[in-house]
């Protein structure tokens, strides 16, 4: 999820009652840290889809790195291991956002690299951050009742998951009665919107992506797709890093080639995301007639 959302699970976090003297400090740099490969976009764009997410998300960084910031703070009130405990909690509460996130987390990095998601909450979750926001001034303006509301904004955010999971089950149903030659390969959830889906679905070679609305009733189809697409150009952008790397992030690749004069354009999407306007989760390289790499771009 988004740094502001991960920074206010800290401060909240606060609220059940850790008062010494660094320890809302431990939390929110806990609880933010993970989000530190950022840093890989200084690479280029397909570098941080291939990192982003990875090391800093897994096991090992969980049971690593908030011992490393207990060393930090260990000589402040409360000495190591309480830190130590405190940046665990701030840290595991990062993953666990991720991991609803329809964005994908490599969880048990580095033994496994497979990708993660429960596809409940979109990257920026307003209903999320405003109850955060609106424990934290509570807890600020009225100290005896800051545990009590901490634990209700708990329970809030666990029943909020909970209504997610129910209509992402209800959508998966829907799609299922409604595209029966399909296999439902991906249901995730579009911004601000509990009852309407992004769907992807796929029968043989053909893909179709769209929204599934249950206040309606009814499935918009985006677009059909032909994945069986292996064109020579496009087997030949394989071998370039910026589609290395983003296939090695994409779970549903789509490839397009078009002809302009003696430039070979290929055009790598992310399905999962294709309802974002524009070239959003996109990697295009520029090849000539031989197949030669001309220059790549990624857009984010």
């Amino acid at each position: 999820m988004d740094p502001i959302t991960h920074a206010l699970s800290g401060a909240v976090i606060r609220n059940f009652g850790f008062r010494h003297s660094a320890a809302f400090a431990v939390l929110v740099i806990s609880a933010v840290v993970p989000d530190i490969d950022f840093a890989t976009r200084l690479w280029g764009g397909d570098v941080m889809l291939r990192y982003h997410r990875g090391l800093t998300h897994g096991v090992l960084a969980l049971l690593v790195v908030p011992m490393a910031i207990g060393f930090l703070f260990r000589k402040k009130e409360g000495g190591l291991l309480y830190y130590w405990l405190l940046a665990t909690l701030g840290y595991g509460t990062h993953l666990a956002l991720d991991v609803t996130n329809h964005y994908g987390t490599r969880l048990m990095a580095p033994l496994d690299w497979q990708l993660v998601s429960a596809d409940l909450t979109f990257v920026v979750e307003p209903y999320i951050i405003v109850g955060f926001a609106v424990c934290i001034l509570i807890g600020y303006m009225n100290a005896e009742k800051a545990r009590a509301v901490t634990f209700a904004t708990m329970l809030m955010l666990v029943l909020y998951m909970g209504v997610k999971h129910h209509y992402h089950e209800k959508t998966e149903e829907f799609l299922r009665a409604s595209m029966e030659e399909y296999i439902i390969e991906k249901v995730s959830p579009l911004p601000n919107d509990i009852l309407r889906w992004w769907f992807i679905a796929r029968n043989g070679d053909e893909m179709k992506t769209g929204v599934a609305d249950l206040f309606t009733e009814k499935i918009y189809v985006h677009r059909t797709y032909d994945i069986s697409n292996n064109a020579p150009m496009v087997e030949r952008s394989k071998q370039y890093r910026v589609v290395k790397n983003f296939l090695y992030f994409a779970k549903y690749p789509y490839a397009e080639v078009q002809a302009k004069g003696n430039v070979n354009v290929v055009k790598w999407r992310e399905l999962s995301f294709a309802y974002a306007p524009g070239e959003r989760f996109t990697a295009t390289v520029n090849l000539d007639r031989d197949g030669r790499l001309i220059d790549s771009e990624v857009r984010l």
